[in-house]
């Protein structure tokens, strides 16, 4: 089924829920928060605490731009007493259906300056993924916090409090990043992923970025963006290319065996790992993709 039948379908659904039925009541009292990816949950966890519950649509792994919502996504954000997203044309999916129900909605990246894609079939329009900047990691948090103090407000000090501690702990973590970075050549600060995702961390750290192509919802792997970086990459002298998590490598390593640089490792953007593994949270996540990198630019 094409993809807008597919929406339409479950938008009817949507509105014989919410037409016809009402929402099972919570198992506390705690508001219900929810996100569209799990790596703003971990956010909304982190400032939030024990005063709200947080659910992501997309689950660990998902793929986020090219989402397609189920009607038990839209029951449960019926259901919720607050919507947090990315904004900046990431969740274009979630935006059919956000306005047809009576919830707050609130878009994080509201307040950072966009950068705006340089090609493909969204040039012009703001990357949305601001998220992998801690500077602008910063923004998010002051967000969550202003929204869950309007939501909760005999919790909103709280919110405060705990929004301030973690945007200390990104500022620190901003500075980790930087001084590693310096620590490369110059000529080697030049970062090659799949997807143009890095726009901003790139622009906080003096990164040279390459990709293959500028966001996921784009053509992928195709034999003009495999020359295109081939090119870069030698050009560069680049030793290690990446690629994220939740895309087909395949591409970039034809790029690394063609060009003669390295496959330097997954980096993880759009999606956290299982507790258990590398990425569980938002910080692990920026800590984790910073090392590999710096690892793949500096090793022969």
């Amino acid at each position: 089924m094409p993809k807008l039948l597919k929406v339409s379908a479950v938008l009817a659904s949507l509105a014989l829920v919410t037409g016809c039925s009402t929402p099972a009541p919570a198992e506390n009292d705690k508001p219900l928060i929810l996100t569209t990816f799990t790596v703003i949950a971990d956010m909304v966890r982190v400032v939030g605490g024990d005063a709200v519950e947080v659910e992501s649509i997309t689950k660990v792994g998902a793929e986020i731009h090219g989402y397609e919502p189920t009607p038990s996504d839209l029951r449960n954000a019926a259901s919720a007493d607050l919507i947090l997203d990315n904004g900046l044309g990431l969740e274009r999916w979630f935006e059919q259906f956000v306005e047809r129900i009576d919830v707050p909605h609130v878009v994080l990246s509201d307040g950072i300056e966009p950068i705006d894609i340089a090609g493909g079939d969204y040039e012009g329009r703001p990357n949305p993924h601001a998220w992998m900047s801690p500077v602008a990691g910063q923004q998010y948090v002051a967000n969550i916090a202003a929204a869950l103090g309007d939501l909760v407000p005999e919790r909103a000090v709280e919110f405060d409090a705990a929004a301030a501690e973690y945007s200390a702990q990104l500022a620190d973590l901003a500075a980790e990043l930087e001084a590693a970075i310096e620590r490369l050549p110059e000529e080697r600060r030049v970062l090659v992923t799949c997807e143009g995702a890095f726009s901003y961390l790139a622009r906080d750290l003096g990164l040279t970025e390459g990709y293959l192509w500028p966001v996921n919802s784009d053509t992928q792997g195709t034999p003009q963006q495999v020359r295109t970086a081939i090119q870069l990459v030698e050009e560069s002298e680049v030793p290690a290319v990446f690629c994220e998590t939740t895309v087909n490598d395949g591409a970039m390593r034809q790029v690394a065996s063609e060009s003669g640089a390295r496959f330097g490792g997954n980096l993880y953007v759009d999606s956290l790992s299982e507790p258990g593994g590398p990425v569980p949270s938002y910080l692990d996540l920026l800590r984790h993709d910073i090392d590999v990198i710096v690892e793949g630019l500096t090793s022969e």
